[in-house]
């Protein structure tokens, strides 16, 4: 049976997924058709505080709350918004945007070097 790296599988979703910069995120900051979404633990939230204006969907429940006919669904995560995620360095974001891809929603994009290259991008970050 083959296997497959986590390695692997992170790059196969960034040759899927649109890679927005932090730049190019922090420029959709705060446009109705976009929704920031952090996808770290909340743990790490705790910690480093959030992007101003992200909705905080941990990963492990992303396609839960993205699903619309899921008891839990997040409203924020429909009505056709472009979705940018981002997390702790972009690995997991990129895999859950894939997964937000398979689930037939987007538009879909994740921000190349997480949470840290937005706040050094100028991201105004808040307590979570």
């Amino acid at each position: 049976m083959a296997k497959i790296s986590a390695k692997d599988l992170v790059a196969q979703a960034n040759r899927e997924v649109e890679t927005l910069s932090a730049e190019e995120a922090l420029a959709r900051v705060g446009q109705p058709d976009t929704v920031l979404v952090d996808v770290r633990e909340g743990e790490e939230l705790a910690k480093t505080g959030r992007i101003a204006g992200a909705v905080h969907v941990p990963r492990g429940f992303l396609e839960f709350q993205a699903d619309l006919a899921s008891p839990t669904q997040r409203t924020e995560l429909g009505g056709g918004r472009r979705l940018v995620l981002y997390c702790a360095s972009g690995n997991r974001s990129a895999l859950a945007a894939k997964t937000l891809i398979d689930m037939g929603l987007g538009p879909v994009a994740h921000v190349a070097g997480g949470f840290p290259a937005l706040a050094k991008a100028g991201g105004t970050v808040e307590p979570a």
